[in-house]
């Protein structure tokens, strides 16, 4: 089992600390809460409150939570009202299209699933919500990676791994779909990922304009593609669906 370090451990133990209970404690509460030196939880909370994850009150100084964990926890919530807004649009791209949706944001180096709604037939599927997947080689991953600074970063200082005869791998290829996801707004995965599977996605932005997520449908390439090319009909439908929710989180018309 790894080792856990244990200066995080107590970094942790004290921002639980400060959410409950008292709105402000002061250095000898929270050592004596934690069991701690006061040297040593002084040491913390000062790191804490360098970082903006604690404020200490000037006149009092006690101390509590800080703005900075409201940022994230901000960035938290933004996920969840990108799904909340996108399960209506996605239920009608699912009905429309008759393929599998799937709703992306990155996460570390990857694309994770945060909603998923199935193909509407009778076949036995898995929901794969939480599931995570490449961002070179599927959809979803490359629109995040087209329109997010972060995404492509994370893309193209990593090795690029060939899942089949079809992934690009090469930075100069990679770099050209991007631009090609760019020019036209969406992207697709023909058999690069996954053998006989196809995919399409397009972003969706927020009320700043900010790349926040992708939404794409995915299917047997025979379905996908209609005489050798992407279905008109399947890209337009998927843009349309990213379109809409783009709007719900305010991002106007575009």
């Amino acid at each position: 089992m790894a080792r856990t370090i244990q200066s995080l451990e107590r970094a942790a133990a004290m921002l639980r600390l400060l959410a409950g209970g008292e709105r402000r404690l002061g250095l000898s509460d929270v050592a004596s809460a934690l069991g701690l030196a006061k040297g040593t939880a002084h040491g913390i909370l000062r790191t804490l409150q360098q970082e903006g994850f604690v404020e200490q009150d000037p006149a009092s100084g006690r101390y509590q939570l800080g703005a900075e964990l409201l940022r994230l926890g901000n960035s938290y919530l933004d996920v969840h009202e990108l799904r909340a807004r996108a399960l209506v649009w996605a239920d009608d791209l699912a009905r429309s299209s008759g393929e599998s949706v799937y709703l992306g944001v990155l996460h570390q180096q990857g694309v994770l699933i945060i909603h998923h709604v199935f193909r509407p037939d009778d076949s036995r599927q898995v929901l794969e919500v939480g599931a995570m997947q490449p961002l070179h080689s599927t959809a979803l991953g490359k629109v995040l990676c087209a329109y997010d600074p972060v995404a492509h970063s994370e893309v193209t200082e990593t090795e690029r791994e060939a899942f089949t005869p079809h992934t690009v791998t090469g930075l100069g290829e990679f770099e050209e779909l991007l631009d090609l996801t760019r020019a036209r707004g969406w992207a697709a995965d023909v058999e690069e990922t996954w053998e006989g599977v196809a995919s399409v996605a397009a972003p969706i932005h927020d009320r700043r304009r900010m790349p926040v997520g992708a939404v794409g449908i995915t299917g047997a390439v025979e379905r996908v593609r209609e005489g050798g090319e992407l279905s008109a009909q399947l890209v337009a439908a998927v843009r349309d669906c990213a379109r809409a929710v783009s709007r719900d989180l305010g991002a106007g018309r575009f």
